[in-house]
């Protein structure tokens, strides 16, 4: 019997974690955001709460949860700000969680306990900026040289890449030429303040605006050999199973966006009067929420099933980009309608829902853009 009501521990874990989005993040973030800051303590707090280690053993000082858990507490930090949120996503499957599954065991030693406990902050260097979504195209290249990796090149929209807690940034990079005559595309672990290693001032952006995004350059950075996460030659085909589970993690948030849209909505609904009663009480309003609605508890539905598979041990990867396809267009089509709902005061920045009209988009971009969703969706039902 199928049954989606979360265990015990979980809900435990969503109740504490909606309390902390509420109580801490919720009174300051509106600052952070409008100032283009990044919140330090904010987000040391969140790993104190043990966010960043949850889905990772306890012996690497993590919470020996699930995958399952990061996600129900992405989409809880999500229903109040996006920024922290993605934070988190990114410094647990793309910084930590490569190392976690590729690296050695010296490796996971030296770097994952200060990640999970959320004292640094991990990154991964895949987009280039002539790249995209063709992350096949990479120009970085890696030589090895007395015992050493010299990189040189260049990434883009590299997120927890320049913050004060930032201690390791993976990258992919050509290191050869595959059989084929391909390249051969290899990841490896750059610590932060390595000689040559350049990171770029914080993008200017139209929403995650409380976060840390940045470009970062390579020229003659030379880290050693060891530092090589995983097999060489296989740093793209391990990022993209890391984008799997990843994009499974953008539905949640997406979700949690979706569902912040309802809840600012319905709050405002009760409260805003027009024509001497609540606006609430008009069938139009009442029909845009009742909508909403509909959309953030279908993708929830969407992202548990991607999540099930996954911890089944059973291929996913179909469901993985349903999820995050279907729900980043909620998101959108969400704070679309929670703007509107609003009026005049959804336009305004001190208001969530206008964070939330600016957070929304990136979701259909980052992680496999929607047209990457949809190819992937397609070649996996075999067509084309």
């Amino acid at each position: 019997m199928l049954d989606y009501r979360l265990d015990e521990e979980t809900e435990a874990l969503r109740k504490t974690v909606r309390e902390f989005a509420h109580d801490v993040i919720a009174p300051e973030i509106g600052e952070y955001y409008e100032r283009d800051e990044f919140p330090v303590h904010i987000v040391r707090q969140m790993g104190e709460l043990g966010l960043f280690g949850l889905p990772f053993p306890e012996e690497y000082g993590g919470g020996g949860g699930t995958y399952f858990d990061l996600c129900v507490a992405l989409e809880e930090l999500a229903r109040v700000d996006s920024s922290m949120a993605i934070t988190v996503e990114a410094g647990v499957s793309l910084g930590a969680m490569p190392i976690y599954r590729f690296g050695t065991e010296e490796q996971k030693q030296r770097w994952l306990p200060a990640l999970c406990s959320g004292e640094e902050l991990g990154a991964f260097g895949l987009t280039e900026p002539g790249g995209g979504s063709d992350a096949g195209a990479t120009r970085t290249t890696a030589r090895l040289e007395d015992g050493h990796w010299v990189v040189n090149g260049s990434k883009s929209f590299i997120t927890n890449s320049g913050t004060e807690l930032t201690s390791v940034v993976t990258v992919t990079a050509v290191t050869g030429t595959r059989p084929d005559g391909g390249k051969e595309i290899s990841a490896i672990a750059i610590p932060a303040g390595t000689p040559g290693f350049g990171v770029g001032q914080r993008y200017s952006k139209v929403g995650w605006n409380a976060s840390d995004t940045r470009e970062l350059s390579f020229a003659d950075c030379r880290v050693p050999e060891e530092n090589l996460i995983g097999e060489r030659g296989r740093g793209y085909a391990q990022f993209l199973s890391i984008l799997d589970e990843g994009r499974i993690a953008i539905s949640a948030l997406a979700v949690g966006l979706a569902q912040g849209c309802v809840d600012e909505s319905v709050k405002y609904a009760a409260q805003r009067e027009a024509f001497g009663q609540p606006i609430g009480r008009n069938q139009a309003v009442q029909f845009m929420i009742a909508d909403m609605e509909v959309r953030a508890s279908t993708a929830r539905l969407a992202y548990y099933r991607a999540a099930e598979k996954m911890l089944r041990g059973e291929p996913f990867k179909r469901e993985a980009s349903i999820a995050k396809l279907y729900s980043s267009e909620v998101a959108m089509d969400n704070a679309r309608y929670a703007t509107q709902v609003h009026g005049g005061y959804g336009f305004m920045n001190e208001f969530p829902v206008g964070r939330f009209y600016r957070d929304a988009k990136i979701l259909e971009i980052g992680e496999g853009t929607s047209e990457v969703q949809r190819m992937l969706i397609a070649r996996d039902l075999g067509v084309g």
